[in-house]
């Protein structure tokens, strides 16, 4: 017997957190997220996402045990900017068993029909902000930080309930490589006749490192538009996801572009740190925080994350010199080891940012999947 139940107590919410841990403890590749930021997370008074928009958790229990979750979410800030009223669903994680996801499916369907949306969209945890996208080629290997892993058998299950392609996020592997010196040469052309600088965020004191992240948010709202899937943060939410990212953060592979003396743009790559995340199995203590400190260093792999840069500013190689820069210090990194790097994620149908990454010598080696269920 399966029953389909609403997460309203901190059991069922610790059951939901968990059942990962069930499903995928014979996945050698998948990653435990530590359980204190999944707490947090779903914690509407630490989580500004629940200030804009509504938030349901589901639980699939069969014959008593916990067989699947699913959530489902508003999400006011993707509908006032696209002006269309999506519904989302994420975290959906199930055995291999129809009935089971169908009816978490159904789930999300009735709660999101009944908030008035048109389309149900997923997986989105909660957002594109965050980790999104179903796994549905690239099973071989570990994902980058910030990025999801599930089971093959996720895509049959969700087709069969309903779901079909509304979108593919692509991931390209780039492999370590001398950054050539007619690149080098090109990159300090462009910054002169471009009439553009670049430098590190800022690490001398917290005021300075502020100052740095308010002209990153100032670019962040003016540099993306109307693409796919972009939903705008406030700037509680953005400060929110700073806080929690900070600390992973490394200036040398955090670049602010100026034209004139104006911020015109910014890039941000971080070490992954998964393949530290993967020894600590969800436990920052006991000795979780011994990998964490001492394992800092022996990262080998690099995530490319975001790159924005005003319209205006645009055409002039501001990409072409945070790459270039990126790679040269990763090349040269005294402490770290970094063999490769993931430019991740990108729009199947971005052909600007699809040709960059084949010109750094790029493959897609992972594909993830947005899915639509009209809602009648």
């Amino acid at each position: 017997m399966i029953k389909i139940i609403p997460v309203q107590t901190k059991k069922e919410l610790k059951q939901f957190i968990m059942l990962p841990f069930k499903l995928y403890k014979n996945d050698p590749h998948w990653v435990a997220p530590l359980i204190m930021d999944q707490k947090n997370f779903f914690d509407p008074k630490k989580n500004p996402y629940y200030e804009h928009s509504e938030v349901q958790l589901f639980l699939a229990l069969k014959d008593g045990k916990t067989a699947g979750r699913i959530s489902a979410h508003t999400n006011t800030q993707h509908n006032k900017f696209h002006e269309d009223e999506v519904g989302f669903f994420g975290f959906f994680e199930s055995i291999n068993d129809q009935e089971v996801a169908d009816k978490l499916v159904q789930a999300a369907y009735d709660w999101l029909k009944e908030k008035g949306m048109d389309t149900l969209r997923g997986p989105m945890n909660f957002s594109t902000n965050d980790e999104c996208g179903l796994l549905v080629d690239g099973f071989d290997s570990p994902p980058f930080i910030l990025m999801t892993h599930n089971h093959k058998y996720y895509l049959e299950l969700l087709e069969k309930a309903g779901l079909s392609k509304e979108m593919d996020l692509l991931a390209y592997l780039i492999p370590k490589r001398p950054t050539p010196d007619r690149l080098q040469k090109i990159t300090e052309r462009l910054q002169k006749r471009g009439r553009f600088t670049v430098r590190e965020l800022s690490s001398k004191n917290k005021k300075e490192l502020r100052k740095d992240l308010e002209i990153v948010f100032s670019v962040y709202t003016q540099a993306w538009e109307r693409n796919w899937g972009f939903v705008p943060m406030t700037k509680k939410e953005f400060f929110h996801l700073i806080d929690s990212v900070i600390d992973l953060v490394r200036p040398e592979f955090f670049y602010l572009a100026f034209v004139e003396g104006k911020p015109a743009g910014f890039y941000t790559a971080l070490p992954d740190y998964n393949q530290i995340l993967k020894k600590m199995k969800g436990r920052l203590f006991p000795f979780g925080i011994f990998h964490l400190l001492f394992g800092r260093n022996k990262i080998t792999r690099l995530r490319i994350i975001t790159l924005g840069v005003i319209k205006e500013y645009q055409n002039r190689g501001i990409d072409t010199v945070f790459y270039t820069r990126n790679f040269q210090i990763a090349n040269e990194h005294k402490k770290l080891n970094i063999k490769e790097a993931e430019m991740s994620w990108i729009l199947e149908n971005n052909l600007m940012m699809n040709r960059i990454a084949t010109n750094l010598g790029g493959w897609v080696h992972k594909t993830y999947r947005i899915m639509d269920k009209k809602i009648t």
